[in-house]
C-alpha cells in the first residue's frame, strides 16, 4: 500500500534528486498538486521493471487507423510485425467508441486479451470505482463525425477526457494523458482541456509526429536566433492536414530567440487571392520556391507554374507578436511532401523536407511513441503541451477566417508564451517499406 504524505512533505520529494533525475530508476506519478486540494494525497511508486499500465481510449480502431498507429505498437511492436523493440508500455484496457465492419480492435483485444470497456471512465478504472492504469493514449483522428461549420471534425475529445478528469478527481491522483494531434475542433474545448489538466495537476502532452520526422537536409532553426519568416507546404484537408503542416512551423518558431510569444492576428486567403498575395509580396517568394525546391519522393512539376497546377490553393498567413509571419500554402489538389524554408533576421535562409514513410509500418509513428514513452514514466512532457495549445488554436483561428472569407482574426486568446528545450534528433533509416495493406 501506498504511504501517506501530508502537504508539507511533497515539495521535499518532489525536488529530491532522484525525482528530478530524468532517468530514476523510480519515479513519482504526477500527483504533488492536489496536495493542496486535500490534507494528504496518495503516493503512487512504480518500478522500472514493470511495464506501465495504459488505457487506449479511440474513436475507431481499424487498419492504418491512429489507433492502429498507436495502440497496435504496443502489442506488435514498433515494426507492428511482432519483430525487435516494444514499448515499455502494455496496453491494459480499451475503450473504442465505434465499430465499422473493417474494424481490427475486437480481433487484438481478443487475440492479447484485453477488456473492452463501455466507456472511457470504465477504460481507466478497468471496470472498478478507482483509477487503475497509470497512463492514457487517447486518440481521436477517424470515425464518422459530424463536421463543424469551420471544416473541423467533431471528435468527442472533451468528451473523453472529462471522463477520465472526473476519475483523476475521484481518486485524488493524476496520470499522463497524451492526446493524439489537436487537443480539439474547436478553441472552446481545447482551453477547458488545458485548464481542466491544470487544475487537476494531469500531466498532458499532445501533438502529432512532424515535428520528430526525418529531415533532409537534417537541419532546424538555430535555438535563440531571431528568425523573420517561415514559409511551409502543405497539401489535402485544411483541418487534418493544415494542423500538421503548423506543428512543422511551430517546432520551428518556438526554437527563435526568446522563446514562443504568442499570436496577433491571423488570415486564410483562397483560390486567386492567393496567387495575389505571393504577387503582392505577402510572403517571400525565394523563400516558397526554397520549399517548393525541397521535396524529396513528390516533386512538384516544375515545367508550370503553382497557378497552373492548383486552381484551388489556401493560405494561412500568421503574424506573431514579436514580428515573425508564418506562411502556409496548401495545395490541395497535389500529393506532395511536407516542405518549410525559413529566413533569419540576418537574411540567411535554411529548408528541408520533412519525410514520412508511406508504407507499413509507418515507422514515423515509433519516433513519436519514443517521445512520448519518458512522458508516461515521469509525468513531464517531451515538450510543452502549449505548443498544441496554440497550433489548436490557430488552426481554429484560421479555419474561421477561412469560412468568413478571408477576414483578418485577431487573436488575443493566443498571446501565449512558453520555452521549449526540445532538440529535434535525426531518426534512424526506416525498416524496409511493406505494403499498406499488409501487417
Amino acid at each position: 500500500m501506498p504511504r501517506m504524505l501530508e502537504c508539507g512533505e511533497v515539495d521535499q520529494i518532489m525536488n529530491a534528486p532522484v525525482i528530478r533525475r530524468a532517468l530514476a530508476p523510480r519515479f513519482l506519478v504526477a500527483i504533488a498538486g492536489f496536495a493542496a486540494m486535500a490534507g494528504s494525497i496518495d503516493v503512487a511508486w512504480a518500478d522500472d521493471a514493470q511495464p506501465l499500465r495504459v488505457a487506449g481510449i479511440t474513436t475507431v480502431y481499424y487498419h492504418n487507423a491512429h489507433a492502429d498507429m498507436f495502440l497496435s505498437r504496443l502489442l506488435t511492436g514498433y515494426t507492428l510485425d511482432g519483430q525487435g523493440e516494444f514499448p515499455r508500455l502494455r496496453l491494459a484496457s480499451l475503450f473504442i467508441d465505434q465499430f465499422p465492419d473493417n474494424d481490427l480492435g475486437r480481433k487484438l483485444a481478443a487475440a492479447h486479451r484485453i477488456p473492452i470497456f463501455r466507456n472511457a471512465r470504465e477504460a481507466v478504472t478497468l471496470g472498478g470505482d478507482r483509477l487503475a492504469v497509470d497512463g492514457v493514449y487517447l486518440i481521436a483522428e477517424h470515425g464518422k463525425y459530424p463536421e463543424s461549420d469551420t471544416g473541423q471534425f467533431q471528435f468527442p475529445k472533451r468528451a473523453m477526457f472529462a471522463q477520465v478528469a472526473a476519475v483523476c478527481e475521484q481518486s485524488r491522483r493524476g496520470i499522463p494523458v497524451f492526446l493524439d494531434k489537436h487537443l480539439a475542433d474547436n478553441w472552446t474545448d481545447a482551453k477547458w482541456i488545458y485548464d481542466e489538466a491544470r487544475r487537476l495537476h494531469i500531466p498532458l502532452m499532445a501533438g502529432s509526429s512532424l515535428p520528430v520526422l526525418w529531415r533532409y537536409p537534417p537541419r532546424d532553426v538555430e535555438r535563440d536566433q531571431p528568425l523573420r519568416e517561415i514559409v511551409a507546404l502543405s497539401y489535402h484537408r485544411l483541418d487534418s492536414y493544415g494542423f500538421h503542416a503548423l506543428e512543422i512551423a511551430q517546432a520551428l518558431a518556438e526554437r527563435r530567440r526568446g522563446g514562443e510569444t504568442g499570436v496577433k492576428q491571423v488570415r486564410t486567403l483562397r483560390d486567386e487571392a492567393v496567387w495575389r498575395a505571393i504577387d503582392e509580396g505577402q510572403i517571400d517568394r525565394k523563400l516558397l520556391d526554397l520549399a517548393v525546391a525541397q521535396a524529396k519522393d513528390r516533386p512538384i512539376r516544375r515545367d508550370k507554374k503553382l497557378a497552373e497546377l492548383v486552381k484551388h490553393p489556401h493560405l494561412f498567413i500568421i503574424d506573431y507578436r514579436d514580428g515573425l509571419r508564418v506562411s502556409v500554402l496548401t495545395l490541395e489538389q497535389l500529393y506532395i511532401d511536407w516542405t518549410a524554408a525559413w529566413r533569419y533576421a540576418d537574411g540567411r535562409s535554411e529548408a528541408a523536407v520533412f519525410w514520412t514513410q508511406e508504407a507499413r509500418p509507418f515507422m514515423h509513428f515509433s519516433h513519436l511513441m519514443q517521445q512520448i514513452e519518458p512522458f508516461f514514466q515521469t509525468g513531464r512532457p517531451t515538450w510543452p503541451v502549449e505548443r498544441t495549445l496554440l497550433t489548436t488554436g490557430l488552426l481554429d483561428a484560421l479555419l474561421i477566417s477561412n469560412r468568413d472569407g478571408g477576414k483578418l482574426i485577431e487573436t488575443p486568446h493566443l498571446a501565449i508564451e512558453y520555452k521549449s528545450d526540445w532538440n529535434w534528433q535525426q531518426p534512424p533509416p526506416p525498416p524496409p517499406d511493406r505494403p499498406i495493406n499488409a501487417q
